[in-house]
């Protein structure tokens, strides 16, 4: 869904991007590093800060890309490595969420007679399915499984915006939800693509 707009949003940083005088491995890198620090905040229950800092990191995220189009370094082990720091840091992100409700730093509610924390885990395992889905269909062939409501970017601003309005566990749940529908929704697109 907001795939499109960091797209054209990546084009109207091409000019400057190219001026940025990091490589685009150590941008990456460095957004990591931001998402682990994001995590600790929410570790300590400090929503407003874990927010932020998950908009910094996508910040990171968007950069990379750019840069590595402006000064033409596209390669395919930045995307790789790109890829591994984004699960790592989704998970990352998650682990500090499930340790501030675990800890009490963040309330913890039931949803469906289920505590927030355990929801989360559930959030991690729909969030490394999505990604895991659609690596797979295309490694067998299927063409562009780009389908679903979840990606990664939509899953990082329903937490921000969940941690800033102290609705984190209403956020994480939605989470839960909706990368399991876009689950769904990666394995019909496969079996009409693969047969």
């Amino acid at each position: 869904m907001f795939s499109e707009l960091k797209d054209d949003i990546r084009h109207l940083v091409l000019p400057f991007a190219a001026k940025i005088p990091l490589s685009p491995n150590s941008l990456t890198l460095i957004g990591l590093l931001v998402s682990f620090v994001s995590a600790l905040a929410f570790a300590k229950g400090e929503l407003f800060s874990g927010a932020l800092l998950i908009l910094l990191s996508g910040l990171f995220d968007m950069l990379d890309g750019a840069v590595a189009r402006a000064r033409d370094l596209s390669s395919s082990f930045g995307a790789f490595l790109d890829s591994v720091c984004d699960r790592y840091a989704d998970g990352a992100i998650f682990v500090g969420i499930t340790y501030g409700f675990i800890s009490g730093s963040i309330p913890d509610s039931s949803i469906l007679s289920i505590p927030a924390w355990l929801w989360t885990i559930i959030a991690i395992v729909g969030s490394y399915l999505v990604s895991y889905t659609r690596a797979r269909a295309e490694a067998a062939g299927a063409s562009s499984m780009n389908v679903g409501i979840a990606e990664r970017p939509e899953r990082m601003l329903i937490i921000v915006a969940g941690a800033l309005a102290g609705l984190t566990d209403i956020a994480i749940f939605l989470i839960v939800v909706l990368t399991h529908v876009t689950i769904i929704q990666r394995i019909l697109r496969a079996r009409s693509s693969l047969g």
